[in-house]
């Protein structure tokens, strides 16, 4: 085998592959820091990004609950309208109902009067041809020649015998004063006033068949069944009277009352009174100008045969657990608890401030005629420019609590009032046979003859005293003027802080 001779490099190859890779070799270590730097620069980046990711999306954040914010209060405040809305219908239909009912039951009255005025035209005549009968009777008999049936029959009117000994006694001017006033809740002296009051107006005459029944009977009747509410078949029986008389004589005297006691001893106060009014209650609690308490109570009824559903009593059913029908009774009385205005007749389902809203006293305000004057009521009644009632709202201050302790007292009158009504005048305390047409005129009569006894100051027995039971239930709307609002606070700032509060609220 043949060797071949290894060519050696010369010295200037040598140096040039030295230098190329020394060059190499610089070129490595000189772009040893290059992935690096980049990857510091796409991290830096990146944190770049994400600041700027992050700004938006808080930013976006914000704006969306913005949105939300406002399309949730847009909402409430579109059903808050939708709610005004129906409550102000349901409010229109409610009283719409009530002006139906209230002119439908008019017109049933109406005919029903109608149809009673007809009954006694007819009773009138058929009386008339009795009396006529009798009359051709007694000239047959004085004149028998002249008899055109010569058939020897004659007519005679037929009357019950009746006793009229516990009357009679009553009536005798020897009869003890102390039982007369048990009996008929008031002295002698006041009977006999009010009978020569009501004299003409319920005075008769005699007549072919009978004598008249005596005023002083007729009254008495009348104020009997009043006071004790007796069963007309035992009034019948006291005074020796039929039982349809009874009742035709307490109708008629209560009409009389009405009609000619009631513009004498039940009316609104003219100024010089109404002045004296607001002195009293001043000196009693510390309010100016209160001109009268107000309250309102229910007298229970017999159901009607229309429109039941707005006589039903719920308060009173839920408290008696037992069905009660009733109406209203609402009055106004000064410092003596003498009525000065009553409204009488509206259902017992409405609220009170429903009926006051009914009250010719509530026309008397929206007229002017109740400028400077407050007519203090209780938590059933609206605040009103001159209506002023307690705070009702928890959490009261030592200022509230004095207010109310002070209207508390002004009320205690008008509730003293009703107590000596309902028990002097044992009527109103049950039902009674009266038809409801006819019972306003009753309870009117009674309010009449209260404030005859409280003016000429008859004494009240205790045991006759009444608890009234009426619930109070807070209006919807119970703040209905604003500068009422800020006349009560003033009243009750300065009923504390110039002593004039007391101490019974602490």
């Amino acid at each position: 085998m043949e060797i071949t001779p290894f060519p050696f490099l010369s010295e200037e190859e040598l140096a040039h592959f030295y230098t190329c890779f020394q060059e190499m070799d610089n070129n490595l270590n000189g772009n040893s820091d290059y992935p690096n730097k980049r990857r510091r620069k796409d991290e830096e980046s990146g944190f770049e990004d994400l600041k700027k990711t992050g700004y938006g999306g808080i930013l976006a954040s914000i704006m969306l609950l913005d949105e939300e914010a406002k399309q949730e209060q847009d909402q409430w405040f579109i059903e808050s309208e939708q709610e005004k809305a129906s409550f102000e219908a349901n409010h229109n239909q409610k009283v719409q109902a009530t002006n139906e009912y209230y002119n439908q039951m008019q017109t049933h009255y109406t005919e029903l009067d109608t149809m009673d005025e007809s009954r006694t035209k007819r009773a009138r005549k058929s009386t008339s041809a009795v009396a006529g009968a009798v009359a051709g009777s007694d000239a047959s008999e004085n004149n028998p020649g002249k008899s055109g049936s010569g058939s020897g029959q004659q007519r005679r009117l037929w009357v019950k015998d009746r006793s009229k000994d516990w009357w009679d006694q009553r009536n005798h001017p020897d009869f003890p004063e102390e039982e007369f006033r048990q009996s008929f809740r008031m002295s002698k002296a006041t009977f006999n006033v009010i009978c020569e009051e009501l004299e003409p107006a319920v005075m008769k005459k005699n007549t072919m068949l009978r004598d008249a029944i005596p005023v002083r009977q007729r009254v008495a009747v009348c104020i009997w069944r009043l006071a004790t509410g007796e069963p007309l078949r035992l009034v019948s029986k006291r005074f020796g009277l039929g039982i349809s008389t009874c009742h035709k004589l307490v109708l008629e005297v209560c009409s009389a009352i009405r009609g000619v006691l009631m513009p004498k001893f039940l009316q609104w106060p003219d100024d010089n009174r109404l002045k004296a009014i607001k002195e009293e209650y001043e000196a009693m609690s510390g309010i100016a100008n209160v001109g009268g308490s107000m309250y309102t109570t229910h007298v229970p009824i017999i159901a009607p045969k229309i429109s039941v559903a707005a006589y039903f009593n719920k308060r009173h059913t839920e408290r008696n657990q037992k069905t009660s029908y009733s109406i209203t009774l609402q009055g106004v009385v000064d410092p003596k608890g003498v009525f000065t205005d009553v409204c009488i007749g509206w259902p017992g389902s409405m609220p009170d401030d429903q009926v006051l809203e009914k009250s010719a006293l509530y026309q008397r305000a929206n007229r002017g005629l109740l400028k400077d004057v407050w007519i203090v009521g209780n938590s059933g009644y609206p605040l009103m420019d001159w209506v002023l009632v307690p705070y009702t709202h928890p959490n009261l201050t030592w200022t509230q609590h004095a207010f109310n302790e002070k209207v508390g007292e002004i009320q205690k009158t008008a509730k003293e009032a009703f107590t000596k009504l309902k028990g002097r005048w044992t009527c109103l305390q049950k039902r009674t046979e009266v038809k409801l047409q006819e019972l306003p005129v009753v309870l009117g009569a009674c309010c009449v003859l209260h404030n005859i006894c409280e003016m000429r100051n008859e004494e009240f027995d205790p045991e006759l005293r009444f608890e009234l039971f009426d619930d109070e239930t807070i209006p919807e709307n119970s703040l209905r003027s604003v500068s009422s609002i800020q006349a009560r606070d003033n009243i009750a700032h300065n009923l504390l802080h110039h002593g004039l509060a007391g101490t019974g609220f602490l």
